[in-house]
């Protein structure tokens, strides 16, 4: 069955100055995307994180790259429940929010209904241009540790997925409570339940901001498999430090052989599995998720 590799961003500052995965004539935006998609099937947009995305944007994506290239979006960081700056936001939605636009950060819960239910319909028509030229594949989910296993993260997490009704939602959460041994299989079945596709993490472990990694599927075309590395002295460093540097991490090549049998055994159980390296120091990920390719065979 399909399996689909590729990398989380494919701008990301380290890996643009490393000078190793972009040829030298490749400097503009749309020469970066085009070549990224010359050597993966798959990328992860981590931008839609950070800022709302646009119908623009996404229309630019899909003039850049070819038919068949997948693009899973990550969902806006409000939604999930994490800390978000004001000034990310729209300016009409800043003005409408008044005083709370001079907050340092806000949350989901600080926006009255109405700016929540306009905020969820530009993030769905900002999706409309991918998904009308086939190029849209997941909204991943990626909760903070602050959601963890019980009614109120259920409930939240019901809510997003909810709201996306009509496309393939994937979830990730931060949490080992999710995953804990009396409650493993109760979290696949509400994945289950709520038809989502699950995420197969592999990162540190010993955290309470860890999961393990459980190889399983919980939608019934396929399954998504976030790598993140395995350096435990990084995991946990202040927010305000680099992505880059929180998950500094370059597989060797025993480890992505072992993720490679896990993949391919994954692998036979749905119709995709999406491999996606979020290692993103310099060209940590690029590399090895060509070594990856080459191992199952792709």
């Amino acid at each position: 069955m399909p399996v689909l590799v590729g990398t989380a961003s494919w701008t990301d500052k380290t890996l643009i100055n490393c000078g190793r995965f972009y040829p030298p004539h490749v400097r503009t935006p749309e020469a970066r995307l085009r070549h990224y998609a010359s050597v993966f099937p798959l990328v992860e947009v981590d931008s839609s994180y950070y800022g709302m995305p646009t119908p623009d944007h996404a229309r630019r994506w899909v003039e850049r790259t070819p038919d068949g290239f997948t693009m899973n979006v990550k969902s806006f960081r409000l939604f999930t429940g994490h800390q978000t700056p004001p000034v990310v936001l729209h300016r009409d939605i800043q003005v409408e929010l008044g005083p709370a636009a001079s907050r340092p950060v806000l949350y989901y819960r600080d926006l009255p209904e109405h700016l929540r239910d306009e905020l969820w319909r530009r993030f769905i028509e900002a999706l409309v241009p991918l998904k009308s030229a086939g190029r849209l594949g997941l909204v991943h989910f990626q909760f903070p540790p602050w959601v963890r296993c019980n009614s109120t993260g259920r409930g939240h997490v019901a809510h997003c997925v909810e709201r996306m009704a009509g496309h393939t939602v994937s979830v990730e959460f931060r949490h080992g409570s999710w995953f804990t041994p009396a409650q493993r299989e109760g979290t696949l079945a509400f994945e289950r339940e709520l038809a989502v596709v699950h995420t197969v993490v592999d990162g540190p472990q010993g955290f309470d901001n860890s999961v393990p990694a459980v190889w399983t599927r919980t939608h019934p075309a396929g399954a998504l498999v976030r790598l993140h590395g395995r350096n435990a002295g990084t995991w946990n460093l202040p927010g305000t430090r680099a992505a880059s540097d929180r998950f500094d991490y370059d597989y060797p090549q025993d480890e992505l052989a072992g993720l490679a049998s896990s993949i391919r055994q994954l692998s036979l159980e749905g119709a995709f599995t999406h491999v996606v390296f979020n290692n993103n120091m310099e060209d940590q990920g690029p590399r090895n998720a060509k070594c990856l390719m080459a191992l199952l065979g792709l």
